[in-house]
């Protein structure tokens, strides 16, 4: 028999409803994958073989039994370990959430399991979701599979996400779930070579995702191509009345419109997004996404996103401060790490538990957070960053008045070393660069493989839509993958 874990999520759907095999023959090839890498790329916190088994063997029973099957229905996918499991240890990769097990499952998981999906396990993370490296996680960094030509030292995955980029990069999941605040969808997407997009915010539901910034968290998927991740984004998708930022509209059937016909399309080019010292390879990269999608049949136009400049110090004010907020329910009281030193009073064990469960950048965050809400700070920076984000809010929509969908890089550069941006907390910051603007205006937006730098490490190009216009961007994605022909996929080291 084939390698199973060589097929996507649509090519196993749809060989489990046929026949061609089953849902339990799937879940042990990717079981025993998964067993076999996890060492060496450190990209699931726990591994969950019997959830994914059990899934099956339901799927195979309603097949058996002529009972129509979902639209993930066989299919063995990562979680990352920001979604609360019930029954499944959730950490968000920090210590402070160390053996905390949720009596209740989040909603977009829930959709995904009532979809027909197995999971294989959690997935790494940058503790709390933040970072651009995986390298921040209480459980340790997770490892590209992706190396560069003739040389072994360890990528970045990118991050948040980067035991979900990793994971379907390394064929150990069929695709993966992602939260993107700034961009941890999009940027380790574009660092292994996968697909991945963040829909609109409000598209799915935030309820039972442990918190970051909430006005910007958004789950989105992660899969080996465009059609994947809009087949589990139909999945995941949905008004939910648990959660306030909800959108209540019916979810569009993305995959059977999908089209690389881009005819009358209009695509921005932002001059804005030309940085100086552009990496040479991406900037070719960028040109060839903007020669494709003319091939497409689309119309190139060349706009001003003013207020790009200013994304990147608005971002670090507005998500710290949130977080600050968020994560002030961490106090040893109710759940997760509790640290009392003898004789201790309430405050003090405020203290030593945090100062214990949480890491360094998360340490960092909440205090920039806590620094741009204070009485003597707050309208000099919080409310000053609100006005900035409003205005790249308008700068998109008088883009918008004139394009369809804006192309883009997703990141600066391919994958990093490891430990190489580590002790320059702002150099690792610029990793979001391209990504933070369209976070903050709350807009559709995916990343695509585009091809491979100099050095064989994948390149990802950018889309970015109007609000609840995930086809269109889908549409121009599908477009670039099927002119790029990307198939590199990286050496099996492990």
């Amino acid at each position: 028999m084939r390698d199973l874990t060589d097929l996507g999520l649509a090519a196993i759907r749809d060989g489990v409803a046929g026949g061609d095999f089953t849902a339990t023959e799937v879940a042990g090839a990717f079981n025993a994958a998964v067993a076999e890498a996890n060492p060496a790329l450190n990209a699931f916190i726990v591994t969950t073989p019997d959830h994914a088994l059990a899934a099956a063997a339901r799927v195979d029973a309603a097949r058996a039994a002529g009972q129509p099957l979902g639209p993930l229905a066989g299919v063995p996918i990562g979680m990352k370990d920001l979604f609360a499991t019930q029954g499944v240890q959730t950490t968000a990769a920090s210590h402070i959430l160390e053996g905390f097990i949720p009596p209740y499952e989040s909603t977009v998981s829930q959709k995904l399991w009532d979809a027909g999906a197995g999971m294989l396990g959690k997935l790494n993370l940058d503790q709390f979701a933040m970072g651009s490296s995986n390298e921040t996680s209480a459980f340790g960094n997770v490892i590209s599979p992706w190396r560069a030509e003739g040389e072994t030292a360890m990528r970045a995955p990118g991050g948040s996400s980067g035991g979900s980029s990793a994971a379907v990069a390394a064929r150990i999941v069929a695709a993966a779930t992602g939260t993107d605040t700034g961009g941890s969808i999009r940027q380790p997407a574009a660092f292994t070579g996968i697909a991945g997009i963040k829909p609109t915010y409000g598209r799915c539901s935030r309820w039972g995702i442990v918190a970051f910034a909430s006005s910007l968290d958004q789950a989105g998927p992660m899969a080996r191509d465009v059609t994947d991740c809009a087949i589990m984004l139909e999945a995941m998708a949905g008004f939910d009345p648990k959660d306030s930022t909800s959108l209540d509209l019916p979810v569009p059937a993305w995959s059977a419109g999908l089209t690389d016909d881009l005819r009358g399309l209009k695509v921005g080019i932002p001059r804005e997004y030309r940085i100086d010292g552009l990496n040479a390879d991406v900037a070719k990269s960028w040109d060839d996404g903007i020669a494709w999608l003319k091939d497409a049949g689309a119309s190139v136009v060349d706009i001003s996103l003013p207020h790009t400049r200013y994304a990147l110090p608005t971002y670090y004010i507005i998500a710290p401060a949130e977080a600050s907020s968020n994560l002030a329910r961490y106090d040893g009281v109710r759940y997760g790490l509790r640290d009392l030193p003898d004789h201790a009073g309430l405050q003090d064990m405020y203290a030593a538990t945090r100062a214990a469960g949480f890491g360094a950048e998360v340490k960092r965050r909440i205090m920039i957070g806590t620094y741009v809400l204070s009485a003597g700070f707050y309208d000099a920076y919080y409310t000053q960053a609100q006005k900035v984000r409003t205005l790249i809010a308008r700068d998109f929509d008088a883009a918008f008045g004139e394009v369809d969908v804006i192309l883009t890089p997703t990141a600066p550069s391919a994958a990093f070393v490891l430990g190489q941006k580590s002790d320059d907390p702002l150099e690792m910051y610029l990793n979001d660069v391209f990504s933070v603007p369209a976070s903050l205006a709350g807009l559709p937006a995916m990343s695509v493989p585009a091809g491979l730098d100099r050095s064989g490490l994948p390149l990802g190009l950018h889309l970015i839509g109007r609000a609840f216009d995930e086809q269109g961007v889908l549409n121009a994605g599908l477009a670039i993958e099927r002119r790029a022909g990307f198939a590199a996929r990286p050496g099996r080291w492990w």
